[in-house]
């Protein structure tokens, strides 16, 4: 089974994105927005630019 995105309203009433494998996991969750449309367009932004972005290592702060 695809994975999906599912957009909802949180509890403060804002509106918010997350990515749900084809298990049904959470794989990733989007910022929280003042719109649904505005949700959408984050959804658009990540289906648009995930397929080439880059994964960088960030190391751990060993102090």
């Amino acid at each position: 089974m695809a994975g999906k995105f599912e957009i909802y309203e949180d509890k403060r009433g804002k509106h918010r994105f997350r990515l749900k494998a084809g298990n049904g996991e959470i794989i990733a969750v989007g910022e929280s927005y003042d719109s649904r449309s505005a949700a959408q367009k984050g959804v658009e932004s990540v289906k648009k630019n995930a397929p080439t972005a880059e994964v960088k290592e960030i190391p751990t702060d060993k102090s």
